[in-house]
């Protein structure tokens, strides 16, 4: 390999410079990460120097993927009830994509049923979307749920160490009273409607649902309706949150509570 042009693309960009623009730091930052060989490109440790295509090439830091694609978005919402998680719906109710800009055109993680409220993550970048909803990551999420009756001990221990559904036993939650008759109930698989499924079987049938938080991601200040973008750190912490497990491919989805 020349010490004049490290390996790469020599019509691509400066992998520091890429870095810095999706948000991993500033110009020398990026430059400081790649000197301490924390990055790499398909794999293989990057030089300082390396110049890559965005479109095609697989850029990680700390062994988390980074998208680097040009145009990439990633936008928190907060779902209010009555609206459907999807792009059109042939009944004519609305959905979550008319709450966010028109262009570019995102998609949602994942997906929430119609009455059930809280954060969902719509996005562009389909290979971090597949990362997120893969079961095999493990990408937990929390709800708090308002439920009939008061779960006994013995009902949130059931919730803990899985509960037999139709398709067969969930794998172990965790399960807090928060008081009364308001349950906190964190999952990581992507079963349809698997929170209200649950709290049914152990006598507890929900009455009002919100996903209050996907992986790191959490935002108590944000009003039902409303949406912001990812900030960067908020991006680099889900994309490590996922990196860990590998690329997989594409294929399940997270179905809906």
């Amino acid at each position: 390999m020349a010490d004049s042009e490290p390996a790469g693309h020599p019509d691509g960009e400066r992998l520091q410079k890429v870095l810095a623009r999706v948000g991993i730091g500033s110009r020398r930052i990026c430059e400081d990460l790649i000197a301490e060989e924390r990055v790499k490109v398909n794999g293989e440790i990057a030089e300082l120097g390396r110049r890559v295509d965005p479109e095609r090439d697989l850029v990680e830091v700390d062994g988390a993927p980074i998208g680097t694609r040009q145009g990439l978005v990633h936008y928190l919402l907060n779902k209010p009830a009555g609206v459907v998680t999807t792009a059109s719906d042939p009944q004519g109710r609305p959905t979550v994509i008319d709450l966010l800009p028109a262009e570019p055109r995102v998609f949602p993680v994942g997906r929430l049923d119609l009455q059930t409220e809280g954060l969902l993550l719509l996005t562009n970048d389909g290979e971090l979307a597949n990362r997120i909803a893969h079961p095999s990551h493990g990408v937990d999420k929390e709800y708090l749920a308002e439920v009939v009756g008061t779960p006994s001990r013995a009902a949130l221990r059931q919730l803990r160490e899985g509960v037999e559904l139709d398709d067969g036993i969930t794998a172990p939650a965790a399960a807090t009273l928060v008081e009364g008759s308001l349950v906190k109930l964190t999952i990581h698989e992507g079963r349809n409607r698997q929170v209200r499924r649950m709290l049914d079987a152990v006598g507890h049938p929900v009455t009002r649902l919100i996903r209050t938080r996907i992986g790191p991601i959490t935002d108590r200040r944000l009003e039902p309706g409303a949406w912001r973008p990812l900030t960067a750190a908020e991006l680099r912490s889900l994309e490590a949150a996922v990196g860990e497990a590998g690329r997989t491919q594409p294929g399940t989805t997270d179905p809906g509570r």
